[in-house]
């Protein structure tokens, strides 16, 4: 348990971002299912799409502190070589 005011303040701080981080990461793993569900579907247009509105979103939680650079770029990288692939096809 806390004791000192600023243990306190840094519980009180680290709830906050807790929720801020959490919401980031919820939003960053949606537009990813979207680029999935567009992938399955076998629309190369609508996958395209979903990808090049991903990155910006994958980008932002590294930024953000939410992610690691090399997962974003891990992450990015795999989906584009499917979207290709399903291009490709």
């Amino acid at each position: 348990m806390a004791n000192t005011p600023q243990s306190k303040k840094r519980a009180r701080q680290t709830e906050r971002r807790t929720d801020i981080n959490k919401a980031r990461r919820s939003r960053i793993r949606t537009y990813l299912r979207k680029v999935e569900e567009a992938i399955a579907s076998g629309n190369a247009d609508v996958a395209r799409e979903a990808l090049k509105n991903a990155q910006p979103e994958l980008m932002r939680g590294v930024t953000k502190g939410v992610i690691h650079k090399n997962t974003a770029s891990r992450k990015v990288s795999r989906l584009s070589a499917r979207v290709k692939a399903l291009s490709a096809a």
